[in-house]
């Protein structure tokens, strides 16, 4: 039998790669002569590093600047392919996640993407031709423009001072000065995983949606939506492109930036990551699939990665075991999208708490006791 066992991320417990291995020990005692293929997975927001690095992406380590001056060292991945074509990861958790800034209102407005840029820069001077820019987990709202002034973008105001970085300086943003902006950024491939289609501004827009959970109260939020509205103006005149569309609000409006002075696409996290790694050449052989995430909700059946997935492993005719952290969807919903049988953490760990502190030790053991019962 060849099991491919491809769980995403456990958030706040596991990664995905050691959800992998707890689930590949429990299979092993249920099938001890399968093939155990251990995969982990993404969906183009944090994780997407590390299924890069499993898939034989080179990691490598800069210092950048944080999202609110703090320095700090940021990850990012790089690959050469047989025909030449130099691919880098790069995820905006790294050098601009939330992870490194208190929520607070001031921080929500100062916060900024300039590490991301600087992560691009490296990733260019290494010979990168395509970049994958995963989003998710980010502290800014600053519609990219952070990162695009690490690449030697000048957005100045009325004065022709350069304006402060973060997201609360962008309404008084009047001019572009694009005479410094690196320019192999014309000649590269910008690959943007998105799987929101909220706009850059206004009531479904980065500030309103997902600024609060940065820290922005009432007022930091309506300064936030009026400079990214502003920076999309701005942009138009620059570049005569419309940067307000669907999904342009991720990470804090980031896509905006590189929809102007790039041809960046847009394209669905799991379906970009499945493609970098090879994982459909790993389902095409696999006789079961096991996936998994930290809570199985409605929002996974909304196509993040372990649904999809299944989905595409039903679409081969190949069985699916869910083992989660929680599970609050129903076994019907699941069933339609070729799940087979699923198991949660917490039916056999005395307390959420303690499925929280030892998830390897109940992920294995779950995993064993669904494939006895399935």
């Amino acid at each position: 039998m060849r099991i491919l066992i491809a769980p995403d991320k456990f958030k706040g417990s596991l990664t995905a790669a050691e959800a992998a291995a707890a689930i590949a020990e429990g299979a092993l005692r249920v099938y001890p002569d399968a093939v155990a293929t251990q995969f982990p997975i993404a969906d183009g927001g944090e994780g997407t590093l590390e299924a890069a690095v499993a898939a034989g992406y080179e990691e490598r380590l800069n210092a950048v600047v944080g999202p609110i001056l703090a320095p700090l060292g940021a990850a990012w991945a790089i690959r050469k392919d047989d025909a030449g074509k130099v691919t880098a990861v790069i995820e905006t958790a790294q050098a601009s996640g939330l992870a490194e800034m208190e929520p607070t209102p001031d921080n929500a407005l100062r916060a900024h993407s300039y590490g991301c840029g600087q992560l691009i820069a490296a990733a260019l001077e290494a010979g990168a031709t395509e970049i994958v820019l995963g989003l998710g987990g980010s502290a800014m709202s600053d519609g990219g423009s952070g990162a695009l002034r690490a690449l030697g973008l000048k957005p100045l105001d009325s004065a022709g001072n350069v304006v402060p970085l973060g997201g609360g300086s962008l309404a008084d943003v009047v001019s572009l000065d694009a005479t410094g902006l690196d320019p192999r950024l014309s000649a590269t491939t910008f690959r943007i995983a998105v799987d929101v289609r909220n706009p850059l501004y206004g009531p479904t827009g980065a500030a309103h949606v997902f600024s609060p959970q940065k820290g922005a109260d009432d007022d930091a939020v309506e300064l936030l939506d009026a400079g990214l509205r502003n920076w999309a103006s701005v942009l138009r005149e620059a570049t005569g492109r419309d940067v307000n569309v669907a999904g342009a609000g991720a990470a804090g409006g980031f896509p905006a930036s590189f929809l102007a002075f790039t041809d960046a696409t847009l394209e669905g996290g799991f379906a970009l990551v499945a493609g970098l790694t090879g994982l459909a050449g790993e389902l095409a052989g696999a006789d079961l699939v096991i996936t998994g995430e930290g809570s199985m909700d409605s929002q996974s059946l909304t196509g993040k990665a372990p649904i999809a997935l299944a989905d595409a492993a039903r679409e081969r005719g190949i069985p699916v075991i869910v083992v989660a952290g929680r599970i609050l969807v129903t076994l019907e919903d699941l069933t339609g999208h070729g799940v087979v049988a699923a198991a949660q953490l917490l039916d056999v760990a005395p307390s959420p708490e303690d499925a929280i502190a030892n998830a390897g030790k109940y992920l294995t053991w779950a995993t064993t006791q669904v494939l006895e019962g399935a």
